[in-house]
């Protein structure tokens, strides 16, 4: 026999799961026209420097469009040397880096543009004497984002 409580406890459980289920299922909107002034968007401190993130969202032609800049602090790298599906720009803005690309450790300055390819092993590390930015374009094409996830 069902009590009455069960049924409301089993009612509330399956509401609160159907509320999850359409919050999770809802997609991001869309990114259109925007300016992203650089003194309002904070730099927060790493371990190695420090990161700006501007935005990371959908956009009508990307399933992901993420901007962010890095300042690497003198002899440090944001991470060791890696591969991802999406594609990425790296634009150097200060400073003297060395970029791991197609196997061999390349030296860059200001105005350099880098192309991190589609799983392609790369790298960046900061060999000068001060500072080291760089903003970073990255995106996902249509459809990576559901092949990423298992």
């Amino acid at each position: 026999m069902i009590t009455r409580r069960e049924v409301i406890v089993a009612l509330v459980a399956t509401a609160a799961t159907f509320c999850l289920a359409r919050a999770v299922d809802q997609p991001t909107p869309l990114m259109g026209s925007a300016v992203f002034d650089w003194n309002t968007v904070p730099a927060m401190q790493t371990p190695v420097g420090s990161v700006r993130s501007f935005f990371k969202a959908p956009t009508a032609t990307l399933d992901q469009l993420e901007v962010h800049v890095t300042t690497l602090n003198p002899g440090m790298a944001s991470h060791p040397p890696h591969r991802h599906p999406n594609e990425e720009l790296v634009i150097v803005k200060e400073g003297t880096v060395e970029v791991l690309v197609n196997g061999e450790w390349k030296r860059v300055g200001p105005g350099s543009v880098v192309f991190n390819a589609s799983n392609q092993l790369h790298g960046l590390r900061n060999v000068g004497t001060g500072p080291a930015t760089y903003h970073v374009i990255n995106w996902s094409s249509p459809g990576m984002l559901k092949k990423a996830q298992p």
